[in-house]
């Protein structure tokens, strides 16, 4: 079972391990609950729309939301918004509940949660509903050039 996430990963060399469960709904609460695994440390892949075509990937953890503002001003735009389903599927190349951010059809700078590297493992999605990558938060930001920002709700 492979996809292009997969193959992006393996290419690089960076560990990682599947972790597959029953795709009944899409979601990271879902996803972290069918697995067992806690939803803080199961990453959302969403994709931002800045306007003029321009997308960002932020990693979320699960049991948090992206804060607009917060995310604009990161992008140094006036304002930005979540993709909608047709444009996440066409910039990605991935079906929603599936999107990875490995291996994307276009490629996006990364944005991702500081908290996420406290962890020594994280589940992310690997390309396809109901299949999961268990890996090592610094390898995703490393592989990604992700920029490590907070754009979360809150404090």
């Amino acid at each position: 079972m492979s996809t292009r996430a997969i193959s992006c990963l393996a290419r690089k060399k960076i560990a990682h391990q599947l972790v597959a469960y029953a795709h009944e709904e899409k979601g990271a609460r879902f996803a972290a609950r069918a697995v067992g695994f806690p939803l803080a440390q199961t990453i959302k892949t969403l994709v931002a729309d800045l306007g003029n075509h321009q997308y960002r990937l932020v990693l979320m953890p699960g049991d948090r939301e992206v804060s607009m503002k917060k995310l604009a001003r990161a992008c140094g735009v006036k304002r930005a918004a979540m993709a909608d389903a047709a444009t996440a599927q066409r910039v990605t190349g991935y079906l929603v509940g599936g999107i990875s951010p490995f291996g994307t059809r276009q490629a996006m700078k990364v944005l991702m949660e500081p908290c996420l590297l406290g962890f020594a493992e994280v589940l992310i999605n690997a390309g396809r509903r109901g299949l999961l990558l268990k890996m090592a938060p610094k390898d995703i930001a490393r592989v990604l050039g992700a920029e490590v920002i907070s754009v979360a709700e809150g404090p």
